[in-house]
């Protein structure tokens, strides 16, 4: 069962790099999905092989579940790529994995945490209410749709970013073929660029990325 998930996801994802301590896939345009599960002391020249040469308008480190002995220079050589950076962990980031997550939140990184209960060992920016059962589905498969719901809600403090849309172009694609305002167009359907981002945590990461760059444009 834990292959075909990871199959699937395979499938899905047109990944750069796998590995057992890495897996790096575009998530939406320039945006980069960095999935760890090991932090050690050569993950810069694992980066560097495995991260694709085009622009990158943002990055997600995606530290869930991820731990660590050694992860001596990480930080400087995420924080020296100049570009927004948005860290995802969880009550099971531990080790040198949560000592990154904590160096690069100093140095500016956005820290959106997800888990059933916000603590003080697992602060963050953001938090997104997650069960241990979903989050392992999400960590398996982003795309995955079959969590209820009442899944994915965030605290209190964050419920402002319910108002960011992260509908993707695929979803809004199949809405107007639904809604049948592309049946007279007269001109050929876009196919779809990538399925829904289910995962609340890495959508939320996605959805900060994507206004920060919308900012960054209108500053010039």
């Amino acid at each position: 069962m834990k292959f075909c998930s990871f199959l699937l996801l395979a499938l899905t994802l047109p990944a750069f790099a796998q590995s057992p301590a890495l897996k790096i896939f575009p998530v939406e345009n320039n945006l980069l999905c960095v999935r760890v599960t090991e932090v050690c002391e050569n993950f810069p020249a694992q980066f560097r092989a495995a991260a694709p040469t085009n622009l990158l308008t943002g990055l997600i480190l995606d530290l869930r579940r991820a731990i660590g002995t050694n992860g001596t220079g990480s930080a400087d050589f995420l924080a020296a790529k100049k570009i927004p950076l948005v860290v995802l962990t969880d009550a099971q980031t531990q080790g040198a994995a949560a000592a990154l997550a904590a160096q690069l939140h100093a140095a500016g990184a956005v820290l959106i945490a997800s888990g059933t209960n916000a603590t003080a060992k697992n602060p963050a920016d953001l938090h997104v209410a997650l069960t241990v059962e979903d989050e392992k589905r999400f960590l398996e498969n982003p795309f995955t749709n079959t969590v209820a719901e009442s899944s994915g809600k965030l605290s209190g403090a964050t419920n402002l970013m319910f108002f960011v849309d992260h509908t993707s172009e695929a979803e809004l694609v199949r809405k107007r073929v639904k809604d049948g305002e592309d049946e007279d167009s007269g001109s050929p359907r876009a196919a779809p660029a990538q399925p829904v981002i289910g995962d609340p945590a890495l959508a939320r990461a996605v959805d900060l990325l994507k206004a920060l760059a919308v900012l960054h444009r209108a500053r010039g």
